[in-house]
C-alpha cells in the first residue's frame, strides 16, 4: 500500500460516519407516543387558487399501524402527504408527530431527520449504482463530496444494510446495478432506501402501480411485515391490493375524511359506495 493509500485509509477510518457525524448532527427529538398515536392531523385546510384541496381534515394514526388512504383523484391524498412532509404549508390546522413535535414548524430535511420517510409513485433510484450503494447513500449522514470521498460505513451500518436487503428480498441482487432491476424490484429498493434511515413513519404512494400480480403479492407481504416496528400509510387506487393489506382504511373526498374503518365497513358505507367505490364495493 502506498503512502497516499495509507493516508487515505487512515482519514477514512478517522472520518467514519458513526464517529464523526453523530457529533456534528444533533440527535433527533424523541417521538412521544404515550397515547399510542404517532400522527395527529387536525383542522387541516389547503387552498390552491380558490380550490380547497384539503377542507378541515382530521386524521389520527396509531403507532405501528398499517393505514390505507383511498379516494378519487383530487380527494386530497397527495396534498395531505405534501403537508406532512413539509412540502406544502397549509392555510389552517396542525400536524403533530407524536404529542409534541410540530411538523408545520419544520422544513422537509428536518422532518425526514425526525423519522418521516416518503416514497413517491415512481421509483427514484440511482440506476448507475449497485443496489448496495443505493442503500449506503441513503444512510442518515452528511452526503457532501468530502463525506462521500472519506467516510467509511461502520459495521453496524453494514449490518443494517444487510438486514434491509433481506427484508426487501434483494440480498441476491446487492451487487447488481439498480438500472437492471425490474420495476417491482426498483420499488422494493426505494422502500429499502427509506428503511436504512430508520424512519418511524413511512408514507408509501401507489406502491403496486405497474407491477405484475406476483410482484404485487410480494409488496403486500413486505408492507405488512413493516407494520409494528414502523407506522405505514399507503395511498393506493388498486382496491384488490388494499383489500389484501388493509387493517384500517380512511376514505378521503373533497379534502375531508368521508369514512374510516375496516375494509368491510368502508365497502358497506353508503356514502363511500356513492362517491367512490361504486360497483367495486
Amino acid at each position: 500500500m502506498s503512502f497516499l493509500d495509507d493516508a487515505l485509509e487512515t482519514t477514512r477510518e478517522t472520518m467514519r460516519r458513526d464517529q464523526v457525524w453523530p457529533m456534528l448532527m444533533p440527535d433527533a427529538p424523541k417521538v412521544n407516543v404515550d397515547k399510542d398515536v404517532i400522527l395527529y392531523v387536525e383542522g387541516l385546510s389547503v387552498s390552491f387558487d380558490g380550490f380547497k384541496a384539503l377542507n378541515d381534515l382530521n386524521l389520527y394514526v396509531n403507532d405501528g399501524e398499517l393505514r390505507c388512504l383511498i379516494g378519487a383523484n383530487g380527494a386530497g391524498k397527495t396534498t395531505l402527504m405534501d403537508v406532512i412532509t413539509g412540502k406544502t404549508q397549509p392555510d389552517a390546522g396542525s400536524v403533530y408527530f407524536g404529542q409534541t413535535l410540530d411538523l408545520l414548524s419544520r422544513k422537509e430535511p428536518e422532518i425526514a431527520q425526525l423519522g418521516v420517510g416518503r416514497k413517491f409513485q415512481q421509483p427514484t433510484v440511482f440506476d448507475a449504482q449497485t443496489v448496495f450503494i443505493n442503500l449506503e447513500l441513503s444512510l442518515k449522514t452528511n452526503q457532501g463530496v468530502w463525506a462521500s470521498l472519506t467516510a467509511k460505513i461502520s459495521p453496524e451500518e453494514s449490518d443494517r444494510i444487510d438486514q434491509v436487503l433481506n427484508t426487501i428480498g434483494l440480498n441476491g441482487q446487492r451487487n447488481r446495478l439498480a438500472g437492471a432491476l425490474s420495476h417491482g424490484q426498483k420499488q422494493w429498493l426505494e422502500i429499502g432506501m427509506l428503511l436504512v434511515s430508520q424512519p418511524r413513519l413511512l408514507l408509501i404512494d401507489e406502491p403496486v402501480a405497474g407491477m405484475t400480480a406476483q410482484e404485487g403479492e410480494r409488496t403486500a407481504e413486505l408492507l405488512q411485515s413493516l407494520a409494528g416496528e414502523h407506522t405505514v400509510i399507503v395511498v393506493e387506487h388498486d382496491m384488490e391490493f388494499v383489500r389484501s393489506i388493509a387493517r384500517t382504511v380512511t376514505v378521503l373526498h373533497q379534502g375531508s375524511v368521508l369514512a374510516e374503518g375496516s375494509m368491510d365497513e368502508v365497502q358497506n358505507n353508503k356514502d363511500v359506495i356513492e362517491v367512490y367505490l361504486g360497483s367495486e364495493a
